[in-house]
């Protein structure tokens, strides 16, 4: 399922963005060549995995316990990056070789589509550990050489935050390599963060009970939710996730925006107030008001005399107010 490749910010990016570090995360964590979703319910259950998701790597033990400590969240949030980056690549592995022994394509028309969500995974895990190397560097300086790298920390900060809920709805733009990788991604990296606090013991206090119904709460509603996803992309578009993504069949883009036309009853050029054959009301063309020549007054042609108010000749009396013959 390859699509064609676009620049990876699509021109969103100005010299200004980079005072909102929000901004810029959502741009870059989520390039113009992931490919747009293909159902509004499958945009739904997106959404609603990344919420649980978002519990499922903060853990909602922590709000009944109370919180954790800055520093712990420092450790988590390197970790977690850390576990991304070694989970993300063998999941995908695993699925070329499922999809290589399935036939009907081979790996090497994957290899743009794969290094892209390469680079995306590297820029986050990047991000966070550098952050996190920010904010442990400041104790080492005095307060005022502190100051710009706090600065730079906390910026850091929101991109990385930022960026991890832009990545947990595409999971590093895997879906343009097959749009059942996110939902497959996301149930995976779930359940082992959940597997390593159980076999760990870290239950924070919570017992052994209650920590495993508070730490397999989000990773068993991540899954449900991306089960959901994928049977939805399987019944309504033939999206399997054991088939090569060069045999699913092709999902066509929005349509185009349509180009503005004009009202129907305007005219296309010319008057906008005149009919589009001439004046309907008025005769086929003159004006309506003079005729076609000569005096507007005159009497009709053929007529043995001029004004048409005036006697005839030989008529025996003229003006009754002028003095004839019989007149004083």
């Amino acid at each position: 399922m390859t699509t064609p490749q676009r620049t990876w910010t699509g021109g969103e990016l100005t010299a200004k963005s980079f005072l909102k570090p929000h901004k810029v995360a959502w741009v870059m964590f989520h390039p113009a060549w992931i490919p747009d979703s293909v159902d509004p319910s499958v945009e739904l259950l997106k959404r609603l995995r990344v919420i649980a998701g978002a519990v499922a790597a903060l853990g909602v033990y922590t709000y009944v316990e109370g919180g954790f400590a800055f520093t712990e969240v420092l450790d988590n949030a390197a970790t977690a990056s850390l576990v991304l980056l070694l989970l993300t690549p063998l999941t995908v592995g695993v699925m070329l070789w499922v999809w290589r022994r399935s036939g009907g394509g081979t790996v090497g028309q994957l290899k743009v589509p794969l290094m892209n969500a390469l680079k995306l995974l590297l820029l986050f895990v990047g991000s966070v550990i550098g952050t996190v190397a920010l904010f442990y560097s400041t104790n080492s300086f005095s307060p005022f050489v502190r100051l710009p790298f706090m600065l730079a920390a906390l910026w850091g900060t929101v991109f990385a935050i930022a960026g991890a809920i832009r990545i947990t709805g595409n999971f590093f733009g895997t879906a343009v390599v097959h749009r059942c990788l996110p939902p497959l991604l996301a149930s995976v990296t779930s359940w082992l963060m959940a597997l390593f606090d159980l076999v760990g013991g870290d239950l924070h206090g919570l017992g052994l009970a209650m920590g495993i119904v508070f730490i397999l709460g989000a990773p068993v509603t991540v899954t449900a939710i991306a089960w959901l996803e994928m049977r939805r992309l399987r019944s309504r578009y033939g999206i399997r996730l054991g088939a090569h993504p060069a045999t699913l069949p092709h999902i066509p883009g929005p349509p185009p925006p349509m180009p503005p036309t004009a009202p129907p009853y305007a005219p296309q050029q010319g008057n906008p107030y005149g009919h589009p054959h001439g004046n309907p009301y008025g005769p086929p063309q003159g004006n309506p008001y003079i005729p076609p020549q000569g005096n507007p007054y005159a009497h009709p042609q053929g007529t043995p005399y001029g004004h048409p108010y005036a006697p005839p000749p030989g008529a025996p009396y003229g003006n009754p107010y002028a003095p004839g013959p019989h007149g004083s």
